[in-house]
């Protein structure tokens, strides 16, 4: 054996180990995917990528233990990545055991209980979904080591759990772009999701089923709920907003807690419940979740940092209900959606480079960036030509969506130079789509 090799069990017995990760009988046939060995390999070589963690070619190996007591991964990595490779394995095992995976499991076999599982079983909710189905869904395949923030959303698609693949969707694949504008260059380093409902249902952006059947009080009753130890969100948090590699940092890993009152309102809505009494209020005393909204929360009680988090929309809302409107002020403006939204990647991205920012200075220097002010209450108006061609191009591909194809009518480059040749000297994006 190597002396580099990275070899380790995955925590629980193979009937736990085999719960966690999805059933291969229930995945698309198109991902080959037809034992449990291949479902585990491939989630985890996908974290591996994401992190950026190089290993010899072929040798990641899974390997089921003969007394059927679990299974255990190996790889070797390069000989820069083994310091990263020895941090990847320990949080690979600690985010499969009993202690984070588990208490999804558990909240889940919780939820199966009761009539709040799946209530519209065996109809249709949606065009490509085909009948309900609910299965519960981890945050496989994403960054664990490496990754530079941690965004907190609603629940995942059926489809993410079918193809085995959270990263291949219309909405991870905006935020890609969103990144990228921003000037970062390892986009995927900000694929770390959590869900506070972690249920493949299904959605995709098709449908309101998700705000019909997964309400605030799913989370609260079998996900965080502390009466019943089911503390799945909070535990998971704490582990993933604080990998190794941050250890001397002030802070942890920042948080994007993602939607909106217009699309997805459930994350910043048990973020709300939950942190209620450190979070600042309105007139009337009420808690605030407001879009754009910065500060620092404690995660736990006995947590050692605090968290910088920002509000933020749902990542596919501005494709979803923005549209063109007389008030760039206020959503659904499509301009007002593309500017908050490049605000919140460029957040993170401020903490990339400085650990010690404060979120209000970091939402400050993003505001200036895409609102030209200091807070995000106002018409975005760029001091950068450049970056109002930006907020163009992404309004273009987002307002241009061709729903036969569930894709956007035009690349980003294509719509550069459409907003370059229609869209006036203030590149307005509301020139149609033909």
């Amino acid at each position: 054996m190597s002396e580099y090799r990275i070899q380790y069990e995955l925590p629980g017995d193979t009937s736990y180990q085999e719960r966690i990760y999805p059933d291969p009988k229930h995945l698309d046939p198109n991902t080959k995917l037809g034992t449990y060995e291949e479902v585990i390999a491939h989630f985890t070589k996908s974290s591996l990528d994401q992190d950026g963690i190089e290993i010899i070619k072929n040798s990641l190996a899974i390997t089921k233990r003969a007394d059927d007591s679990g299974y255990e991964v190996s790889f070797e990595p390069l000989p820069d990545f083994v310091a990263q490779a020895k941090q990847f394995a320990q949080m690979h095992v600690e985010a499969i055991d009993e202690m984070h995976a588990g208490l999804a499991l558990a909240g889940t076999d919780a939820c199966r209980r009761t009539p709040a599982w799946n209530p519209v079983a065996g109809f249709r909710v949606n065009r490509s979904d085909g009948k309900s189905e609910w299965f519960l869904c981890l945050p496989l395949g994403m960054p664990m080591a490496n990754h530079r923030a941690v965004t907190l959303l609603h629940y995942p698609p059926l489809i993410a759990y079918r193809n085995a693949d959270y990263l291949k969707n219309n909405t991870l694949r905006r935020w890609q772009r969103l990144l990228q504008c921003v000037g970062m260059t390892q986009p995927q380093r900000y694929h770390a999701i959590l869900d506070v409902n972690p249920i493949a249902a299904p959605g995709s952006g098709e449908s309101e089923y998700q705000n019909d059947y997964f309400p605030i009080s799913l989370t609260s009753l079998f996900f965080d709920n502390e009466a019943l130890g089911l503390t799945y969100v909070r535990s998971m948090l704490e582990l993933m907003l604080n990998p190794p590699y941050t250890e001397a940092d002030p802070y942890t890993l920042p948080l994007l807690v993602c939607g909106s009152p217009l699309y997805d309102p459930q994350a910043p809505g048990w973020f709300r419940t939950r942190y209620k009494d450190c979070l600042p209020k309105d007139g009337n005393g009420t808690p605030k979740v407001d879009v754009l909204q910065a500060g620092l929360i404690q995660i736990l009680p006995n947590s050692r940092k605090q968290t910088p988090y920002l509000i933020a929309n749902h990542m596919i809302a501005a494709g979803v209900t923005g549209r063109c409107t007389g008030d760039a002020t206020t959503l659904p403006n499509i301009q007002k959606y593309e500017a908050q939204d490049l605000v919140a990647a460029t957040f993170l991205s401020l903490y990339a480079k400085n650990k010690t920012i404060a979120p209000a200075d970091a939402l400050k220097q993003a505001c200036e960036r895409w609102f030209g002010g200091p807070d995000g209450n106002r018409v975005p108006n760029p001091p950068d030509l450049e970056d109002r061609l930006t907020i163009c191009a992404l309004a273009q591909v987002d307002l241009c969506f061709d729903r036969d194809k569930s894709a956007p009518k035009y690349s980003y480059e294509q719509a550069k130079a459409r907003c370059l040749e229609k869209g006036g000297t203030d590149y307005c994006p509301c020139f149609g789509c033909d």
